[in-house]
């Protein structure tokens, strides 16, 4: 309905397309990109499957097989390391934690 009073107020599509649809649609938009990195941020399974070369591996397959000297497991080294990987994850979180909630709570709040 807001894109038929638009019309009627003498918007252009385009001019609709950027001051009405965009807007409305931009929380929605980027939480989904948002949400879309995180979970491909830690997939595991296609990474561990797909990557046969050394360099080529994502992080959550490198900390998985992280092995130490003597084939033991370096409980400490891993958790730092895990620590350290999702560092991005969580500041990308808190900086736009405001427009995730928003565009998670806008289809659902009816007005």
């Amino acid at each position: 309905e807001l894109d038929k009073a638009a019309f009627i107020d003498g918007c252009t599509r385009l001019k609709v397309l950027l001051k009405i649809i965009f807007p409305v649609a931009a929380p929605g938009i980027f939480s989904t990109l948002l949400l879309a990195f995180i979970f491909a941020f830690n997939e595991f399974l296609f990474a561990l499957m797909l990557t046969t070369d050394h360099s080529s591996r994502t992080i959550p397959v490198g900390i998985a097989l992280f092995e130490g000297l003597y084939g033991q497991l370096p409980w400490g080294e891993i958790m730092a390391a895990a620590t350290l990987s999702i560092i991005p994850v969580v500041l990308l979180t808190l900086v736009f934690q405001r427009r995730i909630i928003q565009g998670l709570m806008q289809g659902a709040v009816k007005e």
